[in-house]
Formats: structure tokens, C-alpha cells, sequence
């Protein structure tokens, strides 16, 4: 009920909010498709790339903005502004937010489905050409602006990108510069997506010398031996495999948005620390900070892929708690109520429609797709935004206040 209020309140922001970002990254998809074909290829790739980091920040900004336009109705933004608190700039929260965003929007690999549009846009665009090289016996580019980067290019680039990012990161840490968050969050991004290419070249290169390996050979006999003494083994990981992509959609990622929102609304949700406060685990915390710096160091390196994935679920699941033990079942419900609703109610309205005519949804496909989009992400917003709302309340209420 309270999600739809905040919706009744904040519905028209939010759909020109979400408007704008889809305006956006349509010129942005179709600026990387056409700077991506040419002359000097390798240099069209690289601001292809570029193009591409450019999509991926304008959802984190979309999604920043949209949380940040509801503000005015949660109660406990009301609170803080009775409490004599000045409300926090759209760019304040955009310039804390973006760079955890960009953290686990990479760690939980969001930008696969950005990057699996692009490609069928490129290759949409480009069907006729591709045909024709085809028939040809020419190499067909469509769809390959993101994979056929040089990897000596891509290491170069990814170079530069990661050291403008420690200089901007270092200059967000220690509060200098307006916008450095910003910048740091796209140059993280730039270092991750033209880091790829290398990394997959490689991969690739040492995949055939790895297969002859002793070590790995006797790993694969092991295995397989391990599998046929143990019969239940196999069937009991193909159960976790079919279940854990369930686990992910349905309970970890509605999480993992809580963790952007309790950020954009000022409440700080990557610190190990504040995990395990109040837990027989804060000792052990305790413990491994008296340790010397180089171990600290080791385990912080040997940590980083578990704390980007999972640090900040784990401090918005304590955030939920406050608000009691029913308000996560409920996020994670309702999370996926309004998907399964919006994709039955999408197959539902393309029924009706029908396809009669010949090509007709080329033409009516977009629209469909932008107006089940547009439902399924203002009410996940709003719905981000009544969960923290509530489990702020309840914990103001308790004299746990969460201050920015």
C-alpha cells in the first residue's frame, strides 16, 4: 500500500524520468551502432566502447534520479526535514551513489543485458550489409563492436581508464571535486569493459595449452571419478544449478537495488563493519583490524570479488530487518509479483493485438516493451523507496535513527 501511494504521488516525475533515460540510450544505442562501421576500425571501436560506458552510466543516473524524485514522500525524509536537515542535492546523491552502483552493477554482471542489446541493434541496423558480405564471402560486422577490439588497444586504454579512476577515486574519498564520483564511477566502468577484451583474448589463447595440462587433466579425472563413487553428486548440483538462478532474481537482487536506494537516500550500506555490528562477529572484526597492515591488506585483495557481491546485500538485509522480520519476504514478493504480473499482462496485450498483418510488430513491438518497462520499473522504484521508508521508520521509532 505504501508503494502505491508514493506511485500516486510521484507518478508523472517518474515517468519522465524514465522517459528521458530511454530517449537517451536509444540515441546512445544507435550512436554506438553507426560510429562502430568504417574506416579505421580500431579507432571506431574504441569510441564504440566509450559509447557503450555512456549507456551503461545513463542507467545508473535514471535509476539514481528516480529514487531521488520520491523523496518528498517517504515519512522518513519528512522526519529528517522537521528534524531541521537539508535535503541533499539530486547531484550530491548521484555523485555517492553512482560508484557502489557501478560496483555492483559490474559484480553482478547487470551490463550483459545492456551489452546483448546493443548487439541486436547493431545487427538489426546492419542486416542488409551483412547479407550482402555474406554472400560475398566478406567478414560480417554487425553485432561486433564490442568483441573485435585489438587487445593491445584494449590493454592501453584500460591503462589509462583505471588510473583516471584511482585519481578520482581518491579525489571522492577525500571530498574533492564535485563531480568526482561521477567520474570515477565511468572510468571503473571503462577499465572493466575494455579490460574484457584482453582478458577473453588471453583466455582464449591459453584455453587450448591449459586442456593438455597434467594438472588439469588429473582434476578432470578426479572429478569424474568423484561423480561415478558418489551418485547422487551430480543430481544434487544440477538441482542447485536450476534453483540458484531463482535464488539470484528472486532474493538477492531486490536486495542488492535496497542497497542503491538506502544510498540515495543517505544511508551508507558497503561497510563490512556494519554487517556484523552487534554480532558476535564484530569481535572477530575487531580483531582483524589490530592485525598488521600487510595482512589486512592480503585478506582485503584476497576478499574483494565476495565483499563487491555481497557485502551490500548482506547491509541491506540488516536494513529490511529493522523494519521486522515480515518487510524482506514482502520486498522479495513484490518484487516478483510486479514481474510475473507485467509479463503475463504483456503476453495478454499481445494476444489481443494478434499479429494479422505482415511485419506488424516491428512497429508495435517497441511501444509494448517501453510501457511494460515503464510499469515494472516505477513501481520497483517506489516499491525500493516504501521498504526503506518503512524500515527507517521503524527504526527511528526505535531510536536507531539512520541520519545521511
Amino acid at each position: 500500500m505504501h508503494t502505491l501511494k508514493i506511485f500516486g504521488a510521484c507518478a508523472l516525475t517518474l515517468i519522465l524520468w524514465f522517459s528521458a533515460g530511454r530517449v537517451v540510450r536509444a540515441l546512445l544505442m544507435v550512436a554506438a551502432s553507426e560510429v562502430s562501421h568504417g574506416d579505421h576500425r580500431q579507432v571506431r571501436l574504441v569510441i564504440t566502447m566509450f559509447v557503450f560506458t555512456l549507456i551503461v552510466l545513463n542507467e545508473l543516473v535514471v535509476m539514481v534520479g528516480m529514487l531521488h524524485s520520491v523523496r518528498g514522500a517517504l515519512r522518513e525524509i519528512r522526519a529528517r526535514r522537521e528534524a531541521g536537515e537539508a535535503d541533499e542535492s539530486m547531484f550530491g546523491a548521484l555523485n555517492r551513489a553512482t560508484l557502489v552502483f557501478a560496483t555492483i552493477y559490474l559484480a553482478w554482471s547487470f551490463h550483459i543485458a545492456d551489452a546483448r542489446e546493443f548487439i541486436a541493434v547493431d545487427t538489426a541496423r546492419r542486416v542488409d550489409q551483412d547479407f550482402a558480405s555474406s554472400l560475398a564471402g566478406n567478414e560480417i560486422e554487425g553485432g561486433t563492436g564490442l568483441s573485435t577490439l585489438d587487445v593491445r588497444v584494449s590493454i592501453g586504454v584500460a591503462v589509462v581508464a583505471y588510473l583516471l579512476k584511482m585519481l578520482f577515486s581518491w579525489r571522492h574519498v577525500n571530498g574533492k571535486g564535485r563531480g568526482s564520483g561521477v567520474f570515477a564511477t565511468f572510468f571503473e566502468l571503462a577499465f572493466a569493459f575494455y579490460g574484457v577484451n584482453a582478458v577473453f583474448a588471453f583466455a582464449e589463447a591459453r584455453a587450448d595449452w591449459l586442456e593438455q595440462r597434467v594438472v588439469v587433466v588429473t582434476f578432470k579425472e578426479w572429478a569424474e571419478a568423484a561423480g561415478e563413487a558418489l551418485p547422487w553428486w551430480k543430481p544434487v548440483w544440477d538441482a542447485i544449478g536450476d534453483i540458484w538462478p531463482h535464488v539470484v532474481d528472486g532474493l538477492i537482487v531486490p536486495l542488492t537495488w535496497l542497497t542503491v536506494a538506502s544510498l540515495v537516500y543517505g544511508v551508507f550500506a558497503e561497510d563490512t563493519r556494519a554487517v556484523v555490528r552487534g554480532t558476535r562477529l564484530e569481535d572477530v572484526a575487531t580483531r582483524v583490524e589490530r592485525t598488521h597492515t600487510l595482512t589486512r591488506s592480503t585478506m582485503t585483495r584476497a576478499t574483494t570479488g565476495f565483499q563487491e557481491r555481497w557485502i551490500p546485500p548482506a547491509n541491506a538485509f540488516r536494513l529490511a530487518a529493522r523494519g521486522g522480520p515480515a518487510l524482506f519476504g514482502v520486498l522479495c514478493l513484490c518484487y516478483v509479483a510486479i514481474r510475473v504480473v507485467t509479463d503475463y499482462a504483456d503476453r495478454g496485450v499481445r494476444m489481443l493485438i494478434g499479429n494479422e498483418d505482415p511485419f506488424m510488430w516491428v512497429a508495435l513491438g517497441g511501444p509494448v516493451a517501453f510501457v511494460r518497462d515503464l510499469v515494472v520499473m516505477t513501481l520497483t522504484v517506489c516499491l525500493l523507496a516504501a521498504t526503506f521508508d518503512i524500515a527507517a521508520t521503524r527504526g527511528r521509532e526505535a531510536e536507531e535513527t539512520l541520519t545521511a
